[in-house]
């Protein structure tokens, strides 16, 4: 597979700044992955597509307000710090990226102005990437205080594409209203369509409702930089699957039981996680399954998805599942009907 095969030509109008104002009334495609018939439906009819004792399984992770603005010593330059990932429990070491990199250098401090006054301390201690750098936080206080104080100097991290600045709005509506699991410095966007009344329904048709985590890491969206897709590494990300849920999986399998991923970040924990016999097993750990088409899926049958980004990584796992000729003639379709696309956008729904 060639990474050219995945390019397509977006009009920019077509790029969802904000999220329609009823999560469950965006706007759904179903493509039927054998034939590759398409539906045109709102999103709260996605019910409509699964009978009792059927499965969908949730990603639980939960946002956290990961982009921070300060200023460098002495200069007072305005440095934008991207919190990817707590080094270890409990501690102040953090991996980020850096923008602009290049005037942080090993030894700078950081300062981070909170509203009472009280200013976040960082010393730049390491250089991880060209971009990257972690920073240790100065802070002498309760641990749980400094976290506090991180969710209110922070912003919500939503996607650069947007073109404007996170607000108050995007505190509720980048997050999916089941989030329990603080950890992703990204939403797992195919989530943000479920709304409470849609979930109750799915529970009074007598729909199962199971959840796995896995904290959604920048490598999601890494860009693919190589012709040759193989060539591509993904980068891991945290993943627990709880032996409840995957109790529960395995028993939907054995029943013949529709089982539905939401999401990507979904169906990459699961096809993590997969026995010789092709059932789901527990797993707590980190994990980097990359997938693209030719590509034999063990648990899902069904998969929601958002639109994606050109020659993505997501773009490529939902061709591997519904088929790349048909997937890239639905997306032909989507532009050609004016669905609404990326991390805000509307709804795919392949089965």
């Amino acid at each position: 597979m060639k990474l050219s095969k995945f390019k397509f030509d977006l009009p920019e109008e077509l790029i969802a700044k904000y999220p329609e104002r009823y999560r469950d009334e965006s706007r759904l495609m179903v493509l039927h992955k054998k034939d590759g018939k398409i539906e045109h439906k709102l999103f709260k009819d996605i019910i409509d597509y699964f009978d009792e004792d059927d499965m969908f399984v949730l990603n639980d992770t939960k946002v956290f307000p990961a982009r921070l603005y300060g200023n460098k010593e002495k200069t007072g330059a305005r440095i934008e710090v991207f919190l990817l990932r707590e080094l270890k429990p409990g501690g102040l070491l953090w991996d980020v990226l850096v923008d602009p990199a290049r005037k942080i250098r090993i030894g700078n401090k950081l300062y981070f102005e909170s509203d009472d006054g009280d200013d976040l301390v960082a010393e730049v201690i390491d250089n991880t990437t060209s971009r990257g750098r972690t920073l240790r936080f100065l802070y002498d206080g309760e641990y749980e205080d400094f976290r506090e104080k991180l969710r209110k100097i922070g912003k919500m991290p939503i996607p650069k594409y947007l073109g404007r600045d996170s607000e108050d709005s995007d505190i509720e509506r980048y997050q999916t209203i089941y989030s329990k699991k603080e950890g992703a410095v990204a939403a797992p966007t195919a989530g943000l369509h479920f709304s409470r009344q849609l979930l109750k329904r799915l529970e009074i048709k007598g729909i199962a409702l199971e959840h796995v985590t896995l904290h959604v890491g920048l490598g999601t969206f890494r860009p693919v930089e190589v012709e040759d897709v193989t060539k591509h590494k993904m980068d891991s990300e945290e993943i627990h699957i709880s032996e409840q849920t995957a109790d529960a999986v395995t028993q939907a399998i054995k029943k013949k039981r529709k089982i539905c991923a939401v999401g990507t970040t979904v169906m990459r924990s699961m096809e993590s996680s997969v026995s010789t016999e092709g059932t789901l097993k527990p797993f707590d750990g980190w994990a980097n399954t990359y997938i693209y088409p030719p590509y034999e899926f063990s648990i899902a049958d069904a998969l929601v998805t958002n639109f994606h980004l050109p020659g993505s990584t997501l773009l490529m796992m939902a061709s591997a599942f519904g088929g790349h000729d048909h997937m890239m003639n639905a997306y032909k379709v989507a532009i050609k009907e004016k669905y609404r696309f990326f991390s805000y956008g509307d709804a795919m729904l392949i089965i």
